[in-house]
């Protein structure tokens, strides 16, 4: 469902709808619009293109001009791969530093982030995803913290410092303090306990007290017509993260699609253009919990955002549209279908066993082929992350690069510097 003001081909009334090809054909990116999939490996775009589309077939993400894959090294003293926090960080600020921090360098000095850099430039900025909003990804662009786990803090430095125009997503329960539920009840009894936790006092409040219309509900945020929108839509993400059958579930309650949508009907109404952050975190999730087909429908669901976004620049060729992986998460293999080649026992009592066997089979589409999904991991790898961009200055990312270097691809965009 599109947002008011967004028809089947964009925001009402931009464009020539030609991007003629080039990427770079417009000297500044008057829009940036950084997508990022958590945990987005190549591989996971590859099992979410053979499920959706199928061997011949392309996916939305894949068919941007330009691409490239940047290296996800941070500089954490003692573990050799990153997590989303730093990943995140290089991203936003062009600095590598230590895992978990947000947007802070290896001494804890704050950075700027392309967030900042776009107020700077008098332009909206948002952020959206199907995490907490707090969340180590879009915390990095909004908010300088040395623990990404100061989600309540995070929160209020969105507020009363950096102030983003349009914040979509969940977590809810880091904005309202203990013994207030908000609007999404607490449920303790949950496998991950959920109940509110601001440890700073009613942020909601203070967000309407800073001029933010605040929606937690499709039909609110579908009605609000306010500049500065803050959606709240579940308690800690919007969705369930477990392994597959042990109460698993991708259906947020706005999709990505919805919330993308809405923020850029809101931040186009800015004349000097937006910076917009949409992350889908299930992706991730997911491939901790080794659960494939949940990876896939999440892929898929961030595949279908993009579609949505192709269809704005179509009528904005002023836009630079980046999607990147922050890592690998899950170490997944693409396989075929084999009874004698499974890397797990199935006949164990151990649950982390249980949850490493391989997942399916899935069918390609378009044929009467099938694949199956192998892991190596629970975490994090090290592998690289495939990126894809059009836009202006988009050939800039068509290399191998640190994700340090996107920063700079970005900024020089916004600031129409070569």
């Amino acid at each position: 469902m599109l947002a008011a003001g967004l028809t089947a081909s964009g925001i009402a009334g931009g464009g020539d709808g030609r991007d003629n090809g080039h990427g770079g054909g417009r000297a500044v990116a008057k829009n940036v619009i950084f997508m990022v999939g958590d945990g987005l490996s190549i591989a996971a775009r590859d099992a979410t293109r053979l499920a959706t589309v199928g061997k011949d077939g392309q996916l939305q993400m894949d068919s941007l001009r330009y691409a490239g894959w940047t290296h996800t090294d941070s500089l954490d003293p003692e573990e050799a791969v990153t997590d989303s926090a730093a990943g995140a960080t290089a991203f936003a600020t062009g600095v590598r530093s230590y895992n978990g921090a947000v947007s802070v360098d290896v001494d804890g000095n704050s950075v700027k982030t392309l967030l900042e850099h776009a107020k700077d430039l008098r332009k909206a900025t948002g952020l959206v995803t199907t995490a907490q909003v707090t969340d180590a990804t879009p915390a990095a662009f909004g908010s300088h913290v040395p623990d990404r786990g100061a989600q309540s803090e995070i929160a209020r430095q969105f507020i009363e410092v950096t102030q983003p125009d349009v914040i979509l997503g969940g977590g809810e329960d880091w904005w309202y303090p203990v013994g207030d539920p908000g609007a999404y009840p607490d449920d303790p009894a949950d496998p991950r306990p959920e109940v509110s936790k601001s440890t700073i006092g009613n942020l909601v409040e203070l967000a309407e007290g800073r001029g933010y219309d605040y929606v937690s509900t499709p039909a609110e945020l579908a009605a609000t017509q306010s500049d500065k929108v803050l959606g709240l839509f579940a308690n800690e993400e919007m969705f369930e993260q477990f392994p597959e059958g042990q109460g698993d579930e991708y259906a947020p309650v706005v999709p990505l699609t919805t919330m993308t949508a809405k923020a850029l009907d809101v931040l186009s109404r800015d004349r000097q253009g937006f910076f917009l952050l949409v992350e889908e975190e299930a992706i991730d999730e997911f491939a901790h919990a080794n659960n494939a087909g949940r990876t896939i429908q999440a892929g898929q669901a961030l595949d279908a955002t993009v579609a949505l976004v192709r269809e704005y620049v179509a009528q904005h060729p002023d836009t630079l549209v980046v999607i990147v992986g922050d890592h690998e998460t899950g170490g997944m293999a693409i396989e075929n279908v084999s009874a004698t080649d499974e890397s797990g026992d199935p006949d164990s009592t151990d649950p982390a066993v249980l949850q490493s066997l391989e997942d399916g089979p899935f069918p390609i589409a378009n044929s009467d082929l099938e694949f199956t999904v192998d892991w190596t991991t629970g975490g994090h790898t090290g592998a690289a992350t495939p990126l894809t961009a059009e836009g202006p200055r988009a050939e800039r990312l068509a290399r191998a690069q640190d994700n340090t270097d996107v920063f700079t691809v970005v900024l020089d965009a916004m600031r129409g510097r070569r």
